[in-house]
């Protein structure tokens, strides 16, 4: 079975951030990193979910929560997209340094978007992985829009209040994506669900178009944005675990 270990490290602001490690029962073929999708966290259902599908493949998994989320330490109205990314080779390094490197980076939503922009400057990392991630990082504006010119304001996800600064949404205009993933020089694994209610499939479609070859895109049939069905998470992994095979040792 595979074991899921509680861990703690050090993120690139100086919060102490809490992670889990998936792993398998014996030796890694090798690891991946999770970057959850904005507001969630390590403990989202489809991220244990998808850290126990790959541990039981022989992938061990790091999920963890970014800054103010979670059990990890930090303002959340501070976060930024470029602040996640820092996060996300802060928690490379980690992994590296205990356990082994990460081959595979794999990206929920706007953790995806973190993804693609924190592997050039990760050496390590041999593939990318987005799940129901957007093409633009300005394409979260829509949700989280402020209606009055205020430096901090309240947005409500999935029934909670959060507060965010306007900084957040200044940050996600520095991110030319496009370039990233043009420049990504690894191997991409772009999966979405053709019924995803948050973000259109076309988005992955524009993800798969600026990338360069070796690359993919897989349609999760039936799937919602958040994978909240087991089988759609574990059926993610597999293709996930079966793609990364040849990247991972």
């Amino acid at each position: 079975m595979p074991r899921p270990t509680r861990t703690r490290f050090t993120g690139a602001r100086g919060e102490t951030l809490a992670a889990i490690l998936d792993e398998p029962d014996g030796p890694p073929v090798g690891h991946a990193l999770f970057a959850h999708c904005f507001t969630c966290g390590k403990d989202l259902k489809a991220a244990h979910w998808l850290g126990q599908a790959l541990a039981a493949r022989g992938v061990a998994m790091l999920r963890f929560d970014f800054a103010g989320l979670g059990q990890s330490e930090g303002d959340f109205s501070n976060s930024s997209l470029s602040a996640n990314v820092e996060d996300l080779v802060a928690a490379g390094e980690h992994l590296a340094r205990e356990h082994g490197p990460a081959r595979l980076l794999v990206g929920h939503s706007l953790g995806g978007l973190a993804a693609l922009a924190a592997a050039t400057e990760m050496p390590d990392v041999r593939a990318v992985c987005t799940i129901s991630s957007s093409f633009r990082a300005s394409h979260l504006r829509r949700y989280i829009e402020p209606g009055e010119a205020t430096d901090r304001f309240t947005v409500t996800i999935a029934g909670r209040e959060l507060q965010l600064r306007r900084s957040f949404l200044e940050d996600l205009e520095r991110h030319d994506m496009a370039a990233h993933i043009a420049g990504l020089g690894r191997p991409l694994l772009v999966m979405h669900a053709p019924e995803d209610e948050v973000v259109e499939i076309a988005q992955a479609e524009q993800i798969f178009a600026a990338a360069r070859q070796p690359k993919s895109l897989v349609a999760l049939d039936g799937a919602g944005h958040l994978l909240m069905q087991r089988g759609q998470a574990e059926r993610a992994a597999a293709i996930i675990a079966a793609w990364a095979a040849p990247y991972l040792g």
